[in-house]
């Protein structure tokens, strides 16, 4: 193996691969680089910034030959951000990135090979504004403004930026809004380091086809230490004119007093409206609170959960277990074509929301349960003798956990519909499934956030004696 080279060297190095989170993957000298802001093709300079014993880290310092898939980020400041690893890719070849990845992952960590059963990925017609929340950290900049923006990757450095492309255009207005109240009079951003100040977040959900907007101001501190609120209110509801269809409908405080990374505190006190707004998802209404896990991209939510009830193959007769359910977004997706959807969810507020749903919508078939699913599903199989003709899952990153599956199992549904955020805990899942009579019938991705590495994926399992 050649020498080491020495920290801040510049070498040169073609990109050939790249990681799963975003990084340029590059061979020289021996060594595996990683180069963040490269993608494939791409032959660069990069200087070196750490080094282990067979591979190392690079800062991309020049792009001597662009890949032909290289495009110019249109965000200004996509390099220091570092929310969106692939926007300097064009959107085809994100596209056939993801779907390569999801497809090696299952293949190298699950031994799945889904080349035949692998149908086309779910790409955006128009890959930007997606977002229907985005959540805005304040602080200052070095001359003393209020500031607000995003935390640069892996630090606390806020990127001033008050209009992200991948948030709906509404936020900018309501930032500067804030913001110019702020300075007026007087209220000062948080500060980590001293745990002073009061504004720590502004938090920003908009519905995509009610139009209704959500603003939530997190406070280090009580009500009262916002001053003037009431004239913060005005100012924001002037903003948009209602029959251009968005308006601000409700704007409400979550006092957060604690030092902690968690953004919402568990305390939320209406200023204006009810708190909460309404959105709807093919033909399903669902209620959001400023707490309410609800998918950032719902134009892509749909496309999703459409291609889960079509592999769920519902035909109107079927018990259909909904785990790690949420606010019931696929319960109730799912409740329209079969006889019963129990769901299950870890967090109590949750289930709160998806009770609230099926009620609002008139849906009287479902029944959810508080609890992890790896208890609940063997405590309802074993105490309750309760069965399943399907099974969902959409489990946080991590995947499932083993007594769950090993329930699913003994269960023996006719098919498991897999949804995932995670190629590779996917894989590990499959493996298990598929090692106790299951068998991949059919593996579509979704693109729901566009320019970054993360990818969606569907699966549908059939029992193989079925």
């Amino acid at each position: 193996m050649d020498k080491k080279r020495e920290k801040n060297e510049l070498f040169q190095v073609r990109i050939v691969d790249m990681s799963d989170t975003g990084e340029g993957i590059g061979k020289a000298d021996g060594f595996t680089w990683f180069v963040k802001d490269a993608i494939i093709g791409d032959l660069v300079e990069a200087k070196v910034m750490k080094v282990k014993k067979s591979y190392g880290f690079a800062r991309l310092m020049r792009v001597l030959e662009p890949s032909p898939n290289r495009v110019t980020p249109r965000c200004p400041v996509a390099r220091s951000c570092g929310g969106c690893q692939l926007q300097a890719m064009s959107y085809a070849e994100q596209l056939r990135f993801k779907e390569n990845k999801v497809k090696n992952n299952l293949l190298r960590i699950g031994g799945v090979d889904c080349e035949e059963c692998l149908e086309p990925i779910i790409g955006m017609e128009n890959p930007w504004r997606y977002r229907n929340k985005a959540q805005f950290p304040f602080g200052r900049n070095k001359e003393g403004k209020v500031i607000t923006g995003f935390y640069a990757g892996r630090t606390h450095t806020i990127i001033e930026n008050e209009d992200c492309l991948l948030g709906v255009p509404e936020n900018a207005r309501i930032l500067a809004c804030i913001r110019s109240h702020m300075e007026e009079f007087g209220i000062a951003p948080y500060e980590e380091e001293t745990h002073r100040g009061l504004v720590r977040h502004v938090l920003i959900r908009k519905g995509f086809k009610s139009g209704q907007i959500l603003v939530c101001l997190v406070l280090n501190g009580e009500i009262k230490e916002l001053r003037s609120s009431d004239i913060l209110v005005k100012q924001l509801l002037k903003l948009f004119d209602d029959s251009a269809g968005e308006k601000i409908t409700t704007v409400v405080c979550s006092i957060n007093r604690e030092r902690t990374n968690v953004i919402l505190g568990t305390e939320i006190v209406n200023l204006y409206g009810s708190g909460s707004i309404v959105d709807d998802i093919g033909g399903i209404c669902y209620r959001l609170s400023p707490l309410s896990f609800y998918q950032v991209n719902p134009v892509q939510t749909e496309r999703l959960y459409e291609t889960a009830l079509e592999y769920a193959g519902l035909t109107g007769v079927e018990t259909v277990w909904d785990l790690y359910c949420g606010i019931g977004t696929i319960s109730l997706f799912l409740a329209q074509r079969a006889q019963k959807v129990c769901g299950v969810e870890i967090v109590p507020q949750a289930i709160e929301d998806a009770r609230a749903n099926a009620a609002l919508n008139g849906i009287t078939n479902v029944e959810f349960f508080v609890g992890e699913a790896e208890q609940v599903l063997p405590e309802q199989y074993e105490k309750n003798n309760i069965r399943a003709d399907v099974v969902v899952v959409d489990p946080p990153r991590k995947g499932c956990d083993e007594r769950c599956l090993d329930t699913i199992v003994r269960m023996a549904p006719k098919r498991v519909v897999y949804v995932s955020c995670d190629s590779a805990t996917l894989a590990r899942d499959l493996r298990y499934l598929c090692d106790r009579g299951y068998e991949v019938r059919r593996v579509r991705c979704c693109d729901m956030f566009c320019g970054t590495v993360h990818v969606e994926v569907a699966c549908c399992l059939q029992r193989k004696d079925s």
